[in-house]
């Protein structure tokens, strides 16, 4: 009988002694990739952010010799270089990931999530960094709006970057939203809450995927773990109607803050630009190249390789893998979620 590895071990023998970057690494996905590499003993952790202050803020959360902090842009090709040098693996977090605003600024969007991608990819490749995992988003699957082509262009030159003699591998992890990271829908309901009210919605027919942000990371330290390049990871996600998150929010809230819930008011405030109805991980064209495992998918695309036959065509055919067409957690299951995850308490 085959012995069971132990994960931990797994992720122990890929990082140890590993010296690792992560861009945007005081962000909430770069912060909690940081506190989980820690404890498989890296050599070191660099953190690439260009946000001074939340370097500060995260240098007093996480007090350890092993972290470096590096104020950087994405967009500065000789910054990267320097901070390159001597790296084993990168995850690549830093991103502009707000909808609204990147519709309104576009060219900064293509500045960081599509030319800093490729300065990245450079970067990786002078360096001889051995591998190189990029964040990606189910708003690239589809994308109706800047943000999300943005991402989508992300995770096209990080696969295809595989092409050419280099010694780097690159790969991406494509999951949805993360609950309670920063600018997500959980703490503005919560503040909302806090203050009596009103709760925004866009529309009662939003659904979302969800997942925490340590099983988020624990599934992007996996995929690195089995990448060989030229894969995306995609994390298998629940769905939830967004309204229903608002109304157990608001029945488990309002009365810890002295409110009544049938006095907290839900307001309908419309769908912002470029917004989704719902959001869907995986298109029906990449269902033929996927392969499934227990807590993701693994795709291997043949659209940009000429000649290339998949090797992972798929057992099954699914539709469209889309929040809407996904069974969606009832309102107890949520309640569930939220106190499990210590989102209430």
């Amino acid at each position: 009988m085959r012995k069971k590895t132990n994960p931990e071990n797994k992720f122990k023998r890929i990082f140890q002694g590993k010296d690792i970057l992560v861009t945007g690494g005081c962000g909430s996905i770069g912060k909690e990739i940081v506190k989980q590499l820690l404890a498989f003993k890296p050599k070191r952790i660099r953190i690439f952010d260009n946000n001074e202050s939340a370097h500060f803020y995260m240098r007093q959360a996480i007090k350890s010799k092993l972290t470096r902090h590096l104020i950087g842009d994405v967009r500065d090709k000789e910054r990267l270089e320097m901070a390159m040098r001597g790296v084993d693996i990168v995850f690549h977090a830093a991103a502009l990931k707000h909808v609204p605003l990147c519709e309104y600024n576009p060219f900064e969007a293509v500045s960081t999530n599509i030319v800093g991608t490729q300065n990245l990819i450079n970067a990786a490749r002078k360096q001889n960094v051995k591998k190189f995992i990029s964040i990606s988003t189910d708003k690239a699957v589809n994308p109706i709006n800047t943000m999300g082509a943005t991402k989508l262009l992300s995770e096209k030159l990080t696969i295809s970057a595989n092409y050419g003699d280099y010694k780097t591998r690159f790969s991406s992890v494509r999951f949805g939203n993360v609950l309670n990271s920063n600018g997500s829908v959980i703490p503005i309901f919560k503040k909302q809450i806090s203050e009596g009210g009103p709760v925004t919605i866009t529309t009662t027919d939003m659904t979302r995927f969800f997942m925490s942000m340590s099983e988020a990371v624990n599934l992007v330290l996996k995929a690195a773990t089995l990448m060989k390049g030229e894969e995306i990871f995609i994390l298998r996600m629940k769905s939830l109607r967004i309204i229903d998150l608002a109304e157990v929010m608001i029945e488990e809230l309002a009365p810890k803050h002295g409110f009544k819930t049938k006095d907290m008011n839900i307001k309908k405030i419309g769908v912002r630009p470029g917004e989704k109805i719902s959001e869907c991980l995986i298109t029906k064209e990449e269902t033929n190249h996927l392969k499934e495992l227990r807590d993701m998918f693994v795709l291997r695309s043949s659209i940009i390789t000429p000649g290339f036959v998949s090797e992972y065509k798929s057992k099954r055919s699914y539709e469209e893998y889309d929040s809407a067409n996904l069974r969606q957690l009832t309102k107890g299951e949520i309640r569930k979620l939220l106190y499990n995850y210590k989102i209430i308490e």
